[in-house]
């Protein structure tokens, strides 16, 4: 892997303004942001020159194919993302793309598949836990010092308007789960491991909105640990934790948890620890966006990282494939739940 990563982007649009950030904020460690694309040219001309990247398109194809890339960042919605990632895979180049990986999972497992026969780099952008207070949390829960984990809530609930900046969303036929459930369950796999069963419960609170915005779920976890996880997008809570996840877990010796205010408790052998979790408020961010905005800067870091050491990356398309089989495993779980009284 060369010194200097050079680095395109296919996606100008509004949360992709976070990569396009990070990116440059990482020019000092050898990456260059040398094109960017996407189908609105407005888009793509705006995201050059605000960043002074020389070369704009509105084709992917042309880009990838006049380019000379050792990264290309895919930050556009869901139902484009097998296409353009097997474009990439086709031109050899690693790739990132966005969650959710894919509408489905047969989608998610043909791409994955079609990078290991290529020998291609494939990750999946799954920031959540890069935030710093979820890092923070496992290095608590790998020290040992609440012992082993037997039981966890991983909540992420509000009700802030996404529909404003992604007004997409409100015709999603399945919503909540694929744009927030994947992060929480990413969560649960990263703090008690694997998987076995699941069951969940989908609500549609709002109107207005084609798919499910709430959902809770049950997991049992091949260690015998189990979690609640929950998310919706139609909270009435006020204070308002957007967009901030709620974490506690109880462990044979002790629990740790983290709050809306960003402190983790530790209580271990019958004492009690609080720990102030500051997240550094980056030059372009702004709260209360700064705890995932600083998340997107440290999942591109270790992109970066894994590609020039020839390593797997935490949510390669091989892991992030588990986190989607639970999604799924959610959707279907979901609609299995009429119950006949005799």
């Amino acid at each position: 892997m060369p010194e200097k990563t050079n680095v395109g982007i296919i996606g100008c649009g509004f949360f992709a303004q976070n990569h396009l950030h990070s990116w440059h904020d990482l020019q000092s460690g050898g990456v260059n942001i040398t094109a960017v694309c996407d189908i609105d040219a407005a888009k793509a001309q705006a995201a050059a020159h605000k960043f002074s990247i020389p070369r704009w398109y509105t084709d992917a194809r042309t880009m990838l194919h006049q380019e000379k890339l050792n990264l290309v960042d895919i930050i556009t919605r869901q139902e484009t993302h097998r296409e353009l990632v097997e474009l990439a895979i086709q031109h050899r180049v690693p790739t990132i793309v966005q969650k959710p990986f894919a509408p489905d999972l047969a989608s998610c497992a043909a791409m994955a598949e079609t990078a290991k026969k290529a020998g291609v780099f494939l990750a999946v952008h799954e920031n959540f836990r890069f935030q710093k207070p979820m890092r923070k949390l496992v290095e608590v829960l790998r020290s040992g010092e609440i012992g082993a984990p037997s039981w966890a809530r991983i909540s992420f609930r509000t009700g802030y308007d996404v529909y404003q900046g992604q007004p997409y969303l409100m015709n999603e036929q399945r919503l909540v789960i694929l744009d927030l459930g994947v992060h929480v369950l990413d969560l649960a796999r990263t703090f008690m491991g694997e998987a076995e069963c699941i069951s969940a419960e989908t609500q549609r609170r709002n109107p207005q909105v084609r798919g499910e915005d709430t959902a809770t779920m049950l997991l049992r976890h091949r260690s015998g640990t189990v979690s609640v996880v929950e998310c919706t997008y139609e909270s009435r809570r006020l204070p308002d934790n957007f967009p901030k996840t709620v974490v506690e877990i109880e462990g044979s010796r002790g629990a740790v948890s983290i709050d809306a205010g960003l402190i983790m408790h530790v209580t271990a052998d019958g004492r009690r620890r609080s720990i102030d979790v500051d997240v550094p408020l980056l030059s372009w961010a702004r709260r209360p966006w700064h705890v995932v905005q600083e998340s997107v800067l440290a999942t591109c870091s270790h992109m970066i990282s894994s590609l020039r050491a020839g390593l797997l990356p935490d949510t390669s398309a091989e892991d992030n494939l588990r986190t989607f089989a639970l999604a799924e495993a959610a959707y279907s779980a979901s609609t299995l739940r009429k119950l006949v009284f005799l």
